[in-house]
């Protein structure tokens, strides 16, 4: 008979390691099972990140039983069991005291009993665990919950998110990652508890707010917004949300166009971040004319000094900052828009940079693509011509930058160009000369372009 009521009909494949691990610890008399977001990935057909066991042995004794551990939270019972080179959570059930900072409990008491250690759990989909021999332990209706595409608390929502603050925006990620819905007494407690999240630091909270933009429903940012969530980690979002765009190019207000924009773009940080910051600056520049058209002038320059402040502030690693802040100050240039000329695709990747101008066009896509119908209509075909002219750009190896140039300062000094920045004006001015004629980007005939800049220097 299973001591835990577990349903020993399921069935989980678990990893070779995993296994090995379970089974060392059976052998030797103690309890063990996988646990968690595991768990619940693998009955969802997704592909865990990692496998976390949970055990009645302490972490002592889950030491003496492996040749390679690693003390990673021991003061929490927690020891790293490294198997090939790849470690593997090891977890004493434990029981959490008070938490009196929304974050920490004051004190962890170890227990030989495993559903007390699933109690103290976020949400039941994360409270199962499995192993052969008791099969899955759901002591929580955790598949119910899967099969009806819930996210609910274990237990009491209000405490649950009492212990961990950071519970709010997790239950957010999680809907948004797996498409579930949000439980009404946890969604109450949500928006009851939302202001506890100050007491949370700036690096957890853009850990999971990454993971929810990333996902494949960036538009749960709203679900967040209507909690009062975004008021706290957020107000940004906020404003653009309460900022209506009555122009011909929108149908929706900005914070609406934002999702359908980070809907659109690529789902990675990047493209994500960049998306949602895109039009930042919308609600500091409005203006309204006299017939009630709304303009939003200088806001992507604008936007590019804003996202910055608010990505720092989220603790972002400065080359997503730095990238962001170049797609987002040029997000609004439709270098074809007035007429398909390909010198003026080739200043477009000169002002935005060969490297990122995919990611630019990524952009620019989807921008037009959450506009009124009117504003799609408008930006497709100059959106295309851009496309075709980079590709052949990329392809040809068309210069659009001083590196890129067929001669190089040295060459210059060779020639008689005196040292110091007027070597950086003689490669801008060949450059301005291959932008507009690439053929001419080759050493002889730049040689010749060069020996007059340098007599007119």
């Amino acid at each position: 008979m299973s001591k835990y009521n577990g349903n020993r009909e399921f069935k989980i494949n678990i990893p070779g390691s995993v296994k090995l691990i379970i089974d060392v610890l059976e052998n030797n008399g103690y309890e063990a099972f996988a646990v968690g977001g595991c768990v619940r990935d693998t009955i969802l057909d997704r592909e865990p990140q990692d496998w976390d066991i949970t055990t009645s042995a302490l972490p002592e004794q889950v030491k003496e039983l492996f040749n390679r551990t690693l003390d990673t939270g021991i003061q929490h019972g927690t020891v790293t069991v490294m198997i090939k080179h790849v470690g593997y959570e090891v977890t004493t059930y434990r029981i959490d005291g008070e938490y009196n900072d929304s974050r920490h409990p004051e004190s962890v008491e170890f227990t030989s009993n495993l559903i007390e250690d699933l109690k103290r759990r976020d949400f039941t989909i994360n409270a199962m665990a499995y192993n052969e021999r008791e099969g899955l332990v759901d002591a929580f209706d955790g598949i119910n919950d899967i099969n009806n595409k819930i996210i609910r608390c274990v237990g009491e929502p209000e405490e649950r998110f009492g212990e961990d603050a950071l519970r709010i925006l997790r239950a957010v990620r999680f809907s948004a990652q797996l498409g579930f819905d949000i439980d009404e007494k946890t969604m109450e407690a949500i928006k009851k508890l939302a202001p506890t999240l100050e007491n949370i630091s700036a690096e957890r909270i853009k850990t999971e707010l990454e993971k929810l933009i990333i996902s494949k429903n960036p538009c749960k940012l709203i679900t967040a917004y209507n909690a009062g969530i975004t008021k706290v980690i957020l107000p940004e979002f906020d404003a653009m949300m309460e900022c209506e765009q009555n122009t011909p190019y929108h149908m929706y207000n900005v914070g609406e166009h934002t999702i359908k924009v980070m809907e659109n773009v690529s789902a990675d940080k990047l493209m994500r971040w960049t998306a949602l910051f895109h039009d930042v600056a919308k609600p500091l520049v409005k203006t309204t004319d006299a017939n009630g058209r709304n303009h939003f002038k200088g806001h992507a320059l604008e936007g590019s000094r804003l996202a910055p402040q608010i990505m720092r502030r989220l603790k972002m690693d400065n080359k997503t900052i730095k990238t962001a802040s170049r797609l987002i100050e040029c997000h609004d240039d439709r270098p074809a828009s007035k007429g398909f000329n390909p010198e003026a695709i080739r200043r477009s990747v000169h002002k935005i940079g060969k490297d990122i101008y995919h990611n630019y066009l990524d952009l620019v896509y989807a921008d037009f693509m959450g506009k009124s119908k009117y504003g799609k209509d408008e930006g497709y075909d100059a959106y295309v011509y851009a496309c075709k002219q980079y590709e052949y750009i990329v392809e040809n190896n068309i210069c659009t930058s001083t590196k890129e140039l067929a001669i190089t300062g040295k060459d210059l000094i060779a020639l008689g160009c005196p040292l110091g920045e007027k070597i950086g004006r003689a490669l801008d001015e060949l450059l301005e000369i291959v932008l507009k004629e690439p053929e001419k980007n080759t050493k002889d005939k730049l040689y010749v372009e060069a020996e007059k800049i340098i007599k007119s220097l």
